[in-house]
């Protein structure tokens, strides 16, 4: 199976939503992604299968030099692809195309698949936010990622 990565739409977000509660204990609604299509300073990237069925998304925020990995979700059957990772590539490219210098995202301390694929692309810890997530309530390791930008 080949998957590409583009930009969301309206038209994805019912699929979205549904990975979204599929991944997520606290998903975000239907609304919060559709208020994310609209923000200039948001990249939403979709990925699809070859027949055009979304697997999984991204969503990150750009502002001045600085990013943050906000939600990032990859629908079960496509666990293990690499979705995630190119997922995750397509929000550091657009980083990096936005010149921004550091991008943060939080993660659950417990969900180590999601932390070794953070790690593997460079991002380290930076600290930790007690209780931060509910259902359950667990710490929010808190990553960064720095860029080295030509001046």
């Amino acid at each position: 199976m080949t998957v590409s990565i583009d930009i969301a739409g309206n038209q994805d977000i019912p699929a979205i939503s549904e990975i979204e509660r599929a991944a997520f204990s606290d998903p975000w609604s239907a609304r919060s992604f559709r208020d994310a299509l609209e923000h200039p300073a948001v990249y939403f990237g979709c990925a699809r299968s070859d027949d055009g069925n979304v697997l999984g998304y991204v969503v990150a925020w750009f502002v001045a030099d600085e990013g943050e990995i906000a939600n990032l979700a990859v629908a079960p059957e496509g666990w293990g692809g690499g979705i995630g990772r190119a997922l995750l590539d397509a929000a550091l490219t657009e980083a990096e195309r936005r010149r921004i210098e550091a991008v943060y995202l939080e993660v659950r301390d417990s969900n180590e698949r999601a932390r070794r694929l953070y790690q593997s692309r460079g991002f380290e810890e930076v600290g930790r936010r007690k209780g931060y997530y509910r259902r359950p309530v667990e710490d929010a390791i808190v990553l960064r990622r720095t860029f080295k930008q030509a001046k």
